[in-house]
């Protein structure tokens, strides 16, 4: 098995851990990496933009993904508006701090 680091490029996080997954190395290619990878983050495959390995080399082919040895940094960089929802903060409704029907209650 090839053991390679996993996370979700996000800049905006403070904390963005990489995740561990383990590849056959008889099944070795761009699709088992994104596959396996995709399954272990819990996102849609046809959401990632690219697979980069860091600092800064973007992997396109089967070759590229061969070359990769134990424990290599990679991220997947989704498409701009999957980014957005995945990371959008909780929307809260605005509402006042008074409660009209409390007010209105008779002991």
């Amino acid at each position: 098995e090839l053991v390679l680091k996993v996370r979700i490029q996000n800049p905006n996080l403070r904390e963005n851990d990489f995740i561990e997954i383990e590849l056959d190395r008889q099944e070795l290619t761009y699709k088992e990496l994104l596959r396996v990878s995709c399954c272990e983050l819990g996102i849609n495959p046809e959401s990632v933009q690219k697979i980069r390995k860091l600092p800064n080399t973007m992997l396109r082919k089967d070759k590229d993904v061969a070359r990769l040895q134990d424990f290599q940094e990679l991220e997947l960089v989704l498409t701009a508006c999957d980014r957005s929802f995945l990371f959008r903060a909780p929307v809260l409704p605005e509402q006042g701090g008074y409660n009209k029907k409390a007010s209105e209650l008779t002991y």
